[in-house]
């Protein structure tokens, strides 16, 4: 058992053993399908914390001659396979994290990953191969010798092509993967090539080094979009089991519509479930520069887009054009694109539309916002708490000053006086809200319609249920007299606690009042 060469099952052993476990062996039956065959190599990019390095360890349990699995996979969904025993245990196997080489040795990358790779060769099979040849030719003559073929698993295969800049190490690097996954000796050797990363294959001018893969990413995923990620039903399993409310969670961690399915961050859920708490697992600050550095782009219509976006909407995105490479971003359509691969925003495939999938998300755009360019609007969300606690306690003048000073910073972007900006201005002013509510906009009850319902879920404490009604050049009070008269409260008639009716209007020289009334 080598670290490199033949690992063992000790990544799948700890998954196994966490507290949060979710069975996605079934991946290994799809992949099963596919060894020594013209499908045998499959590229999945997904953005980080999907579990992608999970089911490598997963594979690397399942194949490795390193280990015997078959008490680790015995209470599995693989095992009732068929074919289970076929293929456990059956292969030589290659696992390399790019990622970890790249860290140390940039300039003589390639070198250093052959020779960590022969040295756990050479300390299973001794020293009867000629490891002077190149790494593809050694693992043919190993394959000759032993008639077990390979699979090979990297891991953040895209590391190079996203980090480098020097094109001579890029050439190089897509030449080695080329000998691994394309070349004449790999066809003899090969059985499966399974690499993963954030990016989808760059498609280089002159280099057909991975042209072989099959490609799975964060815009179609089908048929393997249920094994990375949660789905909503083991979601909701998972909080039936952990006695957590499914609706909060669903709220700060769902939203990724990948393929139909609603798949959720398998990372924050975990933790949210592990520490009986939601919060933001998201506080990589690189990732705050990440998303400053596309929505800060000077392209036509992104400042527009992103706001909207923030205050719920989906907008329009073209995913064609981009060129899979961060470096290359040279329009609107390619910011949004390079941030639904990163995971900061979620693809509505039927709608051709991007959107902010859930709430965890937002704070990472809120945290970005203060760190970036758009301080005027960063300043304003960091006022959202204070409008909450305003509203709740019912302070009328505060809450119509703030939702004024919301109004005058969205108005450089949005239409003053158009409805559905008007309502997208009380989205970002309540931006925070959505941490405890569930919040509809324009709800169907009684007579008309709500411009805003706030439903507290299980986590809002004493916070109350909330009926916003907006005017325009009438009066709160009138507000609050429609909102009475269309029976809106209607629409929390199974809600027994409290009830807030606010009431806001403002005038054509955007002086704003507000009326609460409790019910």
């Amino acid at each position: 058992m080598g670290v490199y060469f033949n690992p063992g099952n000790g990544s799948f052993t700890e998954d196994k053993n966490s507290q949060i476990y979710v069975d996605k062996t079934e991946l290994l039956k799809f992949l099963n399908k596919r060894l020594k065959t013209n499908g045998k190599c499959i590229a999945v990019s997904h953005a980080r914390r999907f579990g992608k390095s999970h089911a490598a360890g997963m594979i690397d349990a399942y194949y490795s001659l390193g280990s015997d699995s078959s008490k680790l996979f015995e209470d599995t969904k693989i095992a009732s396979d068929p074919d289970y025993e076929k293929y456990r245990n059956k292969y030589n196997v290659i696992h390399l994290d790019i990622s970890s080489f790249f860290d140390d040795y940039k300039v003589n990358l390639i070198e250093k990953i052959v020779e960590y790779i022969y040295d756990d060769i050479t300390d299973e099979l001794g020293d009867t191969l000629d490891y002077k040849k190149k790494l593809s030719y050694v693992l043919m003559k190993i394959y000759e010798k032993t008639e077990i073929p390979f699979v090979i698993i990297i891991d953040e295969w895209d590391c190079v092509i996203r980090n480098s800049n020097d094109q001579a190490l890029v050439h190089k690097y897509l030449q080695f993967l080329h000998s691994l996954f394309k070349s004449e000796e790999s066809k003899s050797f090969l059985a499966l090539g399974y690499i993963t990363g954030i990016l989808p294959i760059k498609k280089i001018k002159d280099e057909s080094a991975l042209n072989n893969f099959q490609e799975y990413t964060m815009l179609d995923s089908y048929p393997i979009t249920e094994y990375y990620g949660f789905t909503e039903k083991e979601v909701k399993d998972l909080c039936e089991d952990q006695a957590m409310d499914f609706e909060t969670i669903k709220a700060w961690y769902n939203g990724y519509l990948i393929d139909g399915m609603h798949m959720y961050n398998p990372n924050s859920v975990s933790r949210a479930l592990e520490r009986h708490k939601v919060d933001s697992y998201w506080r990589n600050t690189s990732a705050f520069g990440t998303i400053n550095t596309f929505i800060s782009m000077n392209y036509a219509g992104l400042k527009e887009d992103v706001l909207a976006m923030l205050a719920g909407e989906k907008v329009m995105v073209d995913t064609e054009c981009f060129q899979n490479d961060f470096t290359e971003i040279h329009s609107k359509d390619d910011a949004l694109t390079a941030l639904i691969h990163l995971g900061y925003l979620g693809y509505d495939k039927d709608m051709l539309s991007a959107y902010i999938p859930n709430y965890e998300v937002s704070k990472a755009f809120q945290s970005a916002l203060k760190s970036g360019s758009w301080k005027e609007i960063a300043a304003s969300i960091s006022r959202c708490d204070e409008l909450l606690i305003a509203t709740i306690n019912k302070n009328t003048e505060k809450v119509a000053e703030l939702i004024e000073l919301a109004h005058e910073t969205y108005t450089s972007v949005l239409k003053y006086n158009d409805e559905n900006s008007l309502s997208c201005v009380l989205t970002m002013a309540y931006f925070t809200a959505p941490a405890y509510y569930n919040i509809i906009r324009e709800m169907p009850s009684g007579k008309g319609f709500a411009d805003f319902i706030f439903l507290p879920r299980a986590n809002a404490g004493n916070r109350p249920a909330m009926i916003v009604e907006l005017k325009h050049n009438k009066t709160a009070d009138a507000a609050i007299t429609q909102i009475k008269e269309k029976r809106h409260q209607g629409a929390l008639s199974g809600y027994k606690g409290k009830i807030l009716l606010v009431g806001i209007n403002y005038d054509t020289e955007k002086h704003h009042t507000c009326v609460i009334e409790e019910y």
